[in-house]
């Protein structure tokens, strides 16, 4: 169970559960993109102060379970990860330029409270096996 935080004017809980995935959803996040792609998330979550509560990358989709502050809106955080996280993987991996763009515009966001968040972290690790 997450404790909430208490900030200065509020006490929060705020959990996102995003998916997002390439462009015309293409295999492409396979090891070592995955890899890097993991590595490049967490960097980028932790100068967002944003908490990674579970990650799975599959070959053509990315499931995050964050927990956020309420500063940041979810549309802002995954506008952020993707931009970021495009930038870095086609300028490491030259194969991926030629794709139009390595994400879509579009995504996926569910927000949950502490109830439901056991449940979203266990769908997204056991996201794999199935």
């Amino acid at each position: 169970m997450q404790t909430y935080k208490h900030l200065n004017d509020s006490v929060v809980l705020l959990n996102y559960h995003l998916v997002w995935i390439p462009k015309r959803r293409r295999k492409i996040l396979i090891w070592p993109v995955a890899e890097r792609l993991t590595h490049l998330l967490h960097e980028k979550c932790k100068e967002l102060a944003l908490e990674i509560l579970a990650i799975e990358i599959q070959s053509d989709h990315v499931h995050l379970f964050v927990n956020a502050l309420p500063r940041i809106s979810p549309q802002d955080i995954v506008f952020r990860l993707k931009g970021y996280t495009a930038r870095m993987i086609r300028k490491e991996f030259p194969h991926l330029l030629y794709l139009p763009s390595l994400w879509t515009n579009s995504y996926f966001v569910s927000t949950a409270g502490n109830v439901s968040s056991d449940t979203i972290r266990r769908y997204i690790e056991g996201h794999d096996t199935r």
